[in-house]
């Protein structure tokens, strides 16, 4: 019997074969052959209440987005079976959409976004952002969007790509991290935790993090780095000026000062290992924890390869839009 990598490998081998049997029994072709493992995955050991309308009619209900994420990863599960692993030794395989990865027998996601390019995973760690999933993911980009417009629901995949567990990151983030792990191993092992941490942590939206992140971008070239503090500085006139005539609230003066530290430090990198800390442990307290022994020697060795967007509301938001689009 294969084992869990070698059924992955198959299914990446044969996945484009896989993605037109799945297009084709969501036309509701030669769905009967389907029927036992649809049966022994739905519930209460029945068919789906959607399976007749979509033999007979070549249509869905009016579905949801959740439930169509639903309706695609049991039909998937049926292929794998009877088509992609039809001809290996496996035992039957086990759906589990709201516990753990949804195909523990290979150990493999599942994800079906419309063309929003979104889905929401559970999180278990900020280093996520940095390392990846536990497990490898195979997005499907439905035309759900589209064809819920244009009634009686008919639904196609029209996009696809196999994820490597590590490219389930954050692109930008992993490309900073990964420039600058050698470089800043040299400098200090503690500098280069540091510098991690506020890149799993930062909040993109707020404005010193924002100008900090540029900053550690260009962290090995002091020129580099003064100029983008005065434009920090002039960014910061500008919008103070904006809220002023607005009747908001100012960006308070500490702000930009924790950014102007930086400059009268030395090294300039200390002043920025400093800046990063100081709005971590500003924004995040006790929260922002280093990484632990298991996430730091995977930080080590790890490819920081990440492909997504990432960004944090209590669950993950992963954004695939720069993948497909």
């Amino acid at each position: 019997m294969l084992t869990k990598a070698e059924l992955r490998k198959l299914l990446r081998q044969r996945l484009s074969q896989t993605i037109t049997e799945l297009n084709h029994a969501l036309q509701g072709l030669n769905l009967e052959r389907f029927e036992q493992v649809l049966s022994r995955i739905g519930r209460g050991g029945t068919l789906p209440y959607w399976y007749q309308q979509l033999r007979k009619q070549q249509t869905l209900p009016n579905l949801d987005g959740k439930t169509v994420g639903s309706v695609i990863e049991m039909l998937f599960v049926a292929i794998l079976e009877t088509v992609t692993f039809g001809d290996v030794e496996i035992p039957p395989l086990r759906l589990n959409p709201a516990r753990g990865v949804d195909l523990p027998d290979i150990d493999l996601g599942i994800k079906a976004p419309s063309q929003n390019y979104a889905t929401s995973e559970p999180f278990f760690s900020a280093y996520e952002r940095l390392l990846g999933s536990e497990y490898d993911a195979l997005i499907m980009v439905t035309d759900y969007q589209e064809a819920k417009g244009h009634p009686p629901l008919r639904l196609q995949i029209i996009q696809w790509r196999y994820f490597l567990s590590t490219e389930l990151a954050d692109f930008a983030l992993t490309a900073i991290a990964r420039k600058h792990r050698e470089w800043l191993l040299r400098q200090s092992e503690v500098w280069t935790q540091k510098i991690f941490r506020f890149l799993v942590y930062i909040n993109q939206s707020d404005w010193r993090a924002s100008h900090l992140r540029r900053i550690v971008e260009v962290m090995q070239n002091e020129n580099r780095v003064r100029k983008l503090i005065l434009e920090a500085e002039k960014d910061f006139r500008k919008k103070n000026a904006e809220r002023i005539r607005k009747d908001q609230d100012t960006i308070p003066d500490y702000e930009i000062e924790n950014l102007q530290s930086i400059a009268e430090t030395q090294p300039v990198t200390l002043g920025i290992v400093d800046a990063v800390d100081n709005w971590v442990v500003e924004n995040y307290k006790d929260f922002a924890r280093l990484p632990n022994e298991n996430e730091w020697r995977r930080l080590l060795v790890g490819p920081l390869n990440g492909q997504i967007g990432m960004s944090f509301a209590l669950q993950w938001r992963y954004n695939f839009g720069r993948v497909f689009r």
